[in-house]
């Protein structure tokens, strides 16, 4: 069931979402070369609680950090270790936190130290596939839009689309309906309402879409040991489009 949102929440959520993107932001200058991503973890867990706000992951069905950080071949779930990022790493920072009683969630594929050139234009792609998506957003549009104009996009740079994970829709809850997949058929799906909140979050991989979860019963890599980016808005449907809730007006910022 569709839990579709109320102004008031709405505004509570806008509080929540601007300080995941504000730690999306915060931590861009300690991404480089010799930093752990366990060092970023808790670098961006003092940050959110500094703001009276919780981490979203910590304890998320035992998931043991703040944040996800996901490199080179990580699609998605990576948790921090004492694993430190080298020149021409790419690495996905996915933050959630919990402020006002209600979850904002994104994400953003860094670049540490010069990027390689075939992860830069994988990079850029993924970042315009999400923005594609965003874009075709509106009431009476169908769900189906979205996945179709992201898997489109995406396919045709000869990337692939990470199928077993999708976004979602947010609120009070971490996740919530409806499921938001990225890729699909034009008019399928779902219409979209006014008061959906939900996130889109694409995971696009340089080689085969195929994936297999580590040992640690969270993180997804891809099974061809090609890279994976991903970029993620939260975002509300209003009477004509879209507010990207996660977006910061004015900030450097994807």
């Amino acid at each position: 069931m569709i839990h579709y949102k109320t102004e008031e929440e709405i505004k509570l959520m806008k509080e929540s979402c601007k300080l995941a993107a504000e730690v999306l932001l915060m931590i861009e200058p300690y991404v480089k070369p010799g930093v752990t991503t366990e060092r970023l973890d808790q670098i961006c867990h003092d940050y959110i609680i500094s703001k009276g706000a919780v981490p979203s992951p910590l304890n998320y069905r035992g998931f043991p950090k703040s944040i996800c950080s996901s490199v080179n071949e990580e699609i998605c779930h990576g948790i921090p270790s004492d694993r430190k990022l080298r020149n021409g790493d790419i690495v996905n920072l996915d933050i959630t936190t919990y402020l006002n009683g209600f979850h904002g969630d994104t994400s953003r594929t860094f670049f540490v130290g010069s990027p390689r050139k075939k992860a830069a234009k994988l990079v850029e792609v993924c970042r315009e596939a999400l923005q594609r998506g965003i874009e075709v957003v509106k009431p009476g549009a169908k769900l189906g839009d979205i996945g179709a104009t992201i898997q489109n996009y995406a396919e045709s740079h000869g990337y692939s689309i990470v199928r077993e994970f999708c976004g979602h829709g947010i609120g009070a809850n971490f996740h919530e309906e409806p499921q938001i997949l990225h890729y699909g058929s034009f008019g399928e799906g779902l219409e979209i309402k006014k008061g959906m909140v939900f996130t889109i979050e694409p995971m696009v991989n340089l080689g085969k879409p195929d994936l297999r979860i580590l040992s640690d019963k969270w993180t997804a890599v891809t099974q061809d040991g090609e890279i994976s980016a991903q970029f993620e808005h939260t975002l509300c449907v209003t009477d004509n489009g879209v507010d990207v809730m996660t977006r910061l007006d004015g900030k450097t910022q994807f």
